[in-house]
This record gives C-alpha cells, sequence and structure tokens, in this order.
C-alpha cells in the first residue's frame, strides 16, 4: 500500500470525524447552536439535556458511525497492518475530539470511540456498552459510566487474550490493546471537567434538562467543548 493511499486514509478519517454531528443536529432539532448550552460540549450527553432522548440518541449512533465506517472500511483492505488500523482509528476519535470544522475543539470522543471498539473487538464493545448502561442506571452519572467504559477496554482486551480458548475469550492483536491504553487516556483527559464537578457535587445526572428557551446563557463551562 502506497504512502498516498495510508495518507488518503488518515486524512479521511480525520474529516469523517471531524463532522459535528451534535452541532448540525441542534440547528436542525431546534435552530440552538448546542455549544451555547449546558456545558458547551459537541457530543449525545449535552444534546440529551439540551434538546432530549431522540436528538441524543440520533447523535450517539451518528457519532458511532464515524468511528465504526473509517475502520471497517480500513479492516476490509487486503492484507491490511494492524497499525494502519490503529492509525485510521485514532485519526477518527482526534478528529471528533479536536474538529477542523470547530476551530480544532470538539467532544469527548466516546461514541466515536465506541464505534472503533465495535469494528475492531465486537465481544468486548457489547461488554462495554453492558456496563456503561449498567453505571448510568446505578449512579445516574453519564460522565462516571463513561469513564469506568473507557477503563475497562484495555482491560477486558488483555482478558480476552488470557481467555483465547474460551467462549469468551478471543485474542486481541497487541496493537489494538495500545490503541485501547491510548483510547482510555483520551477519554479521562477529555473527563476532566467531569471529575471536578463531580467532587464538587455539582455534576448534571441523567434526567436534568436545559431549557433553551430561557437561555441566553452561555455554557457552563467552556472547557466541556474542548
Amino acid at each position: 500500500m502506497g504512502a498516498s493511499t495510508i495518507a488518503g486514509l488518515l486524512a479521511g478519517a480525520y474529516l469523517i470525524g471531524s463532522i459535528p454531528f451534535a452541532l448540525l443536529i441542534g440547528f436542525a432539532w431546534k435552530r440552538v447552536d448546542i455549544r451555547k448550552y449546558g456545558s458547551g460540549n459537541i457530543g449525545a450527553t449535552n444534546v440529551l439535556r439540551v434538546l432530549g432522548w431522540p436528538a441524543a440518541l440520533l447523535c450517539f449512533v451518528l457519532d458511532a458511525a464515524k468511528g465504526l465506517g473509517p475502520v471497517w472500511y480500513a479492516q476490509s483492505l487486503p492484507d491490511v497492518d494492524p497499525l494502519l488500523v490503529v492509525g485510521v482509528a485514532l485519526a477518527a476519535i482526534l478528529g471528533h475530539n479536536f474538529s477542523v470544522f470547530l476551530g480544532f475543539c470538539g467532544g469527548k470522543g466516546v461514541a466515536t470511540s465506541l464505534g472503533v471498539l465495535i469494528a475492531i473487538a465486537p465481544h468486548i464493545a457489547g461488554l462495554v456498552f453492558f456496563l456503561w448502561v449498567l453505571v448510568v442506571v446505578v449512579t445516574r452519572y453519564i460522565s462516571v459510566a463513561s469513564i469506568l467504559a473507557g477503563v475497562s477496554v484495555p482491560v477486558l482486551m488483555l482478558l480476552s487474550s488470557h481467555l483465547q480458548d474460551t467462549y469468551w475469550g478471543r485474542p486481541v492483536p497487541q496493537e489494538y490493546l495500545y490503541l485501547g491504553l491510548l483510547g482510555a487516556g483520551f477519554i479521562l483527559i477529555k473527563h476532566r471537567p467531569n471529575l471536578v464537578r463531580l467532587m464538587n457535587g455539582t455534576e448534571p445526572r441523567v434526567g436534568q434538562r436545559i431549557s433553551v428557551e430561557r437561555s441566553g446563557e452561555a455554557a457552563e463551562s467552556r472547557g466541556g467543548r474542548g
């Protein structure tokens, strides 16, 4: 595979990852700039607080597809190197987190990372999503669920490789384990404002809504955009 092809794959994954679906949904749904409400974050959680479940679900699916699509395509190429798949995955996640269309600001990469995980390790993706839902139900904190789910990915990858002779275990390429570690690191870094709010007792729970009609309000946390 030539250098130009590899560059095209990485650039394409980054541009796809950069599409700000939360912003587009906000304008289409209620003519609002999602960055001006709630946490100001470009992601499904803030869409949920501002626009409700249907818009948030649509945003979540589309953001996940930004990770799934490019990685699935890269995997479909003949004799593809796992390192190239990792590069495409990182490009899609970085596109979401640092969108060229938003001045290199963006979301937190949770849904896009899940899309990547569905492509490279679907059995682990199912467990991670179950964990995420369970933590949300128990704590009603999406941020806590996202952090725990992100951190669990490399742990489950390692465990899956060790259990490769069992029904649940499958060997995971070492390159994908490194990707899982990087993804977990990105999620932790991006959730620093949430960790501060959790410690201060000000982190919103599931069910708390932001009224767009009242708001000329600025975002609660401009740091949430990054």
